[in-house]
């Protein structure tokens, strides 16, 4: 659905903006309904004194996503990437790692990479579509309910100037 065709059928648009450390009360509500082991609040005030590029997706006055970037020499790793489960499937996992990838170029990232569970197939899916490809597996990387579970590794080409 096109922004305007959004606008006119009621869904309220997203905007993407820096994350503060006032926003982390509503961030861990989020991470705690979507992940089974969710990060702790400490991970990402962390994250946020360190610099690290951490964003989140506004729909009116709500969070209703987030995610956290590491860049450096190049190379940008999407940490944490996160939509309310309630918001999924609306397309904001698309705006969101779309912005993700503009601040890792406007950080000078040519490219970026990320892990993904095998037990995640909607995540993998938008991945895929956005031009990610799987590069590699880590072995028991993730905690799961019995014992760990791999991760997917994917990679993407950022395009710098109309060059990938």
């Amino acid at each position: 659905m096109s922004a305007a065709g959004a606008v006119a059928a009621g869904v309220p648009q997203a905007a993407l903006r820096p994350m503060r450390e006032d926003d982390l009360d509503a961030v861990m509500a989020i991470e705690v309904r979507a992940y089974p082991f969710p990060w702790t609040v400490g991970i990402f005030r962390d994250c946020l004194r360190a610099g690290y590029p951490s964003w989140v997706l506004q729909s009116e006055a709500r969070i209703i996503g987030y995610g956290v970037l590491s860049v450096a020499v190049g190379e940008a790793h999407l940490l944490n990437v996160c939509i309310e489960p309630a918001e999924q499937g609306r397309g904001h996992g698309r705006r969101l790692l779309r912005g993700l990838e503009r601040a890792a170029r406007g950080q000078g990232a040519q490219r970026v990479f990320l892990e993904v569970r095998p037990s995640n197939p909607a995540a993998i899916a938008l991945y895929h579509d956005e031009g990610f490809n799987e590069i590699g597996r880590r072995p028991r990387y993730y905690p799961a309910h019995q014992g760990r579970e791999d991760a997917i590794v994917m990679a993407k080409e950022l395009m710098v100037d109309g060059w990938a």
